[in-house]
């Protein structure tokens, strides 16, 4: 497993635990907290979110105080895949 699935991982698992589906969202700059400081600074967690909004596991909601995403319901078995 390299280092982008591993954040990805991380992302999805956090966001499903605190069960952010649909219209319950938290603002994307949260979502690195919680990793170890060497993957938190890498440019791999940006690439990760930002291939994890492609593949429409995450979905997106601007606001005016930024960008907000959560989990896609459709998605959900993909989800739980990645999860375990």
């Amino acid at each position: 497993m390299d280092e982008k699935q591993v954040i990805q991982k991380f992302i999805v698992r956090k966001l499903y635990r605190k069960r952010m589906w649909l219209h319950k969202h938290t603002n994307i700059n949260n979502l690195p907290k919680g990793l170890s400081n060497t993957l938190r600074v890498s440019k791999e967690v940006k690439k990760a979110i930002e291939e994890l909004l492609k593949d429409k596991l995450l979905l997106s909601k601007p606001t005016h105080y930024g960008l907000e995403v959560s989990l896609n319901p459709k998605k959900r078995e993909d989800i739980e895949d990645l999860i375990e």
